[in-house]
């Protein structure tokens, strides 16, 4: 690994110090041009000699937004910067979307096997989206989620003899709109008698013979949730 200078972003003394030996003994390439314990303090350090790597922490000041805040000034006043951010945010996952959002490279925990040499040499060549093992594990656990939940839908899908309308159908109708806004839809080639007859179909495919009564448009909603015909997270509008 060539020679690279770093400045360190760190407002916790004690773990700038443990950041700062982690480098000197495991990165000796890393020269440490600066250490910085809030915002104030970073950008004359930036202004005097700009560093090859900023190792940013997110939590600065008992505020989660600062950091965030630092990697997007950093990304758009100097895109030559490489940004890893090293936090311990370790549950706080919409500030690590926040971090990659606003032009990180990268992401460590600090936890588990913390900063190695390997993941400040591949941020420094270049390559993005550089995590850790705790926060890899994370990765795939939300994977393994999605992919579980897609082949559920698909199951359901076939099962239940869905089709595309039906699922916009039923999609609409759990965001609160009514069969006529429904028929409005573009797309939807159905008026509004039409999509109450295909409501009356899906009650039947949907419920068992006997709980079929008397059920509504909020129940029918609730069961094609139920049996994943519907994803709750994922109900959006279409394009009207």
């Amino acid at each position: 690994m060539d020679k690279f200078n770093v400045v360190i972003v760190e407002d916790v003394k004690l773990e700038l110090k443990g950041t700062e030996e982690i480098f000197r003994h495991d990165i000796p390439q890393a020269n440490i041009i600066g250490t910085a314990m809030n915002e104030a303090e970073l950008w004359p350090i930036i202004a005097q000699q700009v560093p090859h790597l900023v190792l940013l922490d997110l939590g600065l000041g008992g505020s989660t937004t600062i950091g965030v805040e630092i990697c997007r000034r950093l990304r758009r006043e100097h895109p030559e910067i490489h940004i890893l951010i090293f936090t311990g945010e370790i549950l706080n996952e919409r500030l690590w979307v926040d971090a990659l959002d606003a032009g990180a490279d990268g992401i460590i925990l600090k936890t588990g096997e913390l900063l190695t040499p390997d993941d400040v040499q591949a941020v420094m060549n270049g390559k993005r989206m550089v995590f850790n093992q705790p926060i890899l594990e994370k990765i795939l656990q939300r994977f393994r989620r999605s992919v579980l939940q897609e082949t559920q839908r698909a199951n359901a899908a076939v099962d239940y003899d869905i089709d595309e309308y039906d699922e916009r159908f039923l999609r609409h109708l759990a965001l609160g709109y009514t069969k006529d806004m429904i028929a409005q839809l573009r797309g939807m080639p159905f008026g509004t008698k039409s999509l109450e007859k295909r409501q009356n179909e899906l009650i039947n495919r949907l419920f068992p013979e006997g709980e079929r009564t008397g059920v509504n448009a909020t129940r029918l909603v609730t069961r094609a949730l139920q049996l994943h015909i519907l994803d709750i997270d994922r109900l959006e509008p279409d394009d009207e």
